[in-house]
């Protein structure tokens, strides 16, 4: 009965390390995700102010107070 103790000894311990590895990467994954959605936040206001510019040249909106230029024929 040694060898079956030793056996069964081994699969609970590599099961439990896979749990614990489990956990672990459940835990970098939320800490990943978490600084994504943030770098992607801070991209998407970064953008809408860059488009937002973009408009206000087309527009005429701009704070240099002129008009846009009119298209080249």
């Amino acid at each position: 009965m040694g060898l079956m103790d030793t056996i069964k000894g081994w699969f609970s311990k590599g099961k439990d390390m896979a749990g614990d590895m489990a956990d672990k990467a459940g835990d970098v994954v939320g800490d990943v995700t978490e600084k994504v959605g943030d770098v992607a936040e801070a991209g998407w206001d970064k953008a809408k102010d860059v488009a937002g510019d973009v408009k206000d040249k087309f527009d005429g909106d701009d704070d240099e107070g002129g008009e846009a230029a009119p298209a080249a024929e």
